[in-house]
């Protein structure tokens, strides 16, 4: 198990980090050795602080994206860097561990899922939130499928990503497993599907599959 005990907090809401330092106080052992609301400030606190946990909002001033993350890595590799963001789009994730995140969770979530991501901090092991979990399950799986191209001869007008569903239809797959074909969230793939059978004037999947397979999209 790792000694995990001196934790640096970026946020550039005050709010927020008050709530993970309360969450924090429950933990043994552990104590905030700064806190930051810009990226300029987490590398000064980088610099000062023997900080081993680093728990990082990207969506602070100073942070550009996955970048930042690389070069924190980089100049700390021992440390440990926990992702807590809103950010829900399952490329966002993968970019995240990619650039050298260790955990990855989501404000939607809950305590007790932030208590197991610090657990597993702790244990050298990475941890990604429930909510965004199938960004990364299915990572790397070759099945055949691409991003599809949006060439569809439809008669009612429809937006590229309206498009590059509709040619995922008659596979038969799931609105999550299209969503992480598309790199983005669950949510986000219901609502453009709803959108589209709205505008196709359609009422059932067999319905939008029927229609699809009608433009000539099969699922070969």
């Amino acid at each position: 198990m790792l000694e995990l005990s001196r934790v640096i907090l970026a946020d550039d809401h005050a709010i927020v980090r008050e709530g993970l330092k309360l969450l924090l106080s429950t933990v043994d052992g552990m104590t905030v050795a700064g806190e930051a609301a810009d990226g300029d400030t987490v590398e000064r606190l980088l610099r000062e602080t023997a900080a081993d946990l680093l728990i990082l909002d990207l969506g602070m001033p100073g942070v550009n994206g996955f970048q930042f993350i690389r070069n924190v890595r980089a100049a700390w590799p021992g440390l440990r860097i926990l992702i807590v963001t809103a950010n829900l789009e399952p490329r966002s994730v993968r970019a995240a561990f990619e650039a050298g995140a260790n955990g990855y969770l989501t404000k939607s979530g809950d305590a007790v899922e932030f208590l197991a991501a610090i657990d597993a901090m702790r244990c050298g092991e990475p941890y990604v939130a429930e909510e965004v979990r199938f960004a990364v399950d299915h990572h790397g799986r070759q099945d055949g499928f691409h991003e599809p191209k949006p060439s569809i001869a439809s008669p009612v007008e429809l937006t590229r990503r309206e498009q590059q569903i509709l040619t995922l239809i008659p596979h038969g797959i799931s609105t999550r497993d299209i969503a992480e074909r598309l790199g983005i969230s669950p949510l986000t793939a219901r609502k453009h599907r709803e959108n589209l059978m709205r505008k196709l004037n359609l009422h059932s999947g067999a319905e939008l599959t029927a229609y699809a397979i009608r433009l000539g999209l099969s699922a070969g």
